[in-house]
């Protein structure tokens, strides 16, 4: 049975990674918040273990290191984010900047680092950080959102690192722009369902291969420009 980590999976794109991955016979590692709130998570069936994680402090991150153990990790799926209220040039708060780093850059990269071994015994071998096509420095043509973009940038940056650093190991490691999503993030307008949004996903990292890590795609497989 393959084994796959969600992060941010009370809701969103990371509820529907863990119901999708449940029904098709995976073992699922929840994690969220405020696990005894995940109520659609508890629905999902006893392959479904739910943990408490906060992506923004480092001692819940070590707890759930603690509580994982030595379990093989197929896929890592880096979902936890935040998007922060645009607030324009002039206006920036650093207590923000730094509060959206925690949680959309520096978490992922911890998380990584501390199941890295995980990771590596496992058949599959996949680490999938999401981003967004906000996170790709060409194609802003806009401005402003600098707290989102940055953050989003600055974890490109560290996916394409560690692609290097665990090739060696056999690890494929991607980063992802789900599309514009039916979520509490992206809005009733958005173009795009959870499901749709989710199986494509899946279909691309069960196809990842070597030459496939290290590189920014859409959910359709298509590569985007830093």
């Amino acid at each position: 049975m393959y084994t796959v980590l969600i992060t941010g999976a009370n809701r969103g794109l990371g509820l529907e990674m863990a119901k999708q991955y449940s029904a098709d016979g995976w073992r699922v590692i929840a994690c969220c918040r405020n696990p005894e709130q995940a109520h659609a998570l508890g629905k999902l069936g006893n392959t479904v273990k739910i943990l408490q994680l906060d992506v923004s402090d480092t001692h819940s991150i070590k707890d759930l290191l603690h509580h994982v153990g030595n379990q093989p990790i197929d896929i890592l799926l880096n979902n936890a984010g935040v998007l922060p209220e645009d607030q324009a040039f002039g206006t920036i708060e650093a207590e923000l900047l730094i509060d959206t780093f925690k949680i959309n850059t520096v978490a992922p990269f911890i998380l990584a680092e501390g199941l890295f071994k995980n990771i590596a015994a496992s058949n599959l071998k996949v680490i999938a950080n999401m981003s967004s096509v906000m996170g790709s420095i060409d194609q802003n043509s806009s401005g402003g959102s600098y707290a989102y973009r940055s953050t989003k940038a600055a974890l490109n940056a560290i996916t394409k690192s560690m692609a290097i650093d665990l090739k060696p190991h056999g690890i494929k490691i991607v980063v992802l722009h789900p599309g514009w999503v039916q979520t509490d993030m992206g809005g009733p307008n958005a173009t795009l369902t959870p499901t749709d949004s989710v199986h494509s996903i899946r279909k691309l990292l069960a196809k990842l291969s070597p030459e496939d890590s290290g590189t920014f795609m859409r959910y359709d497989g298509s590569k985007l420009t830093w």
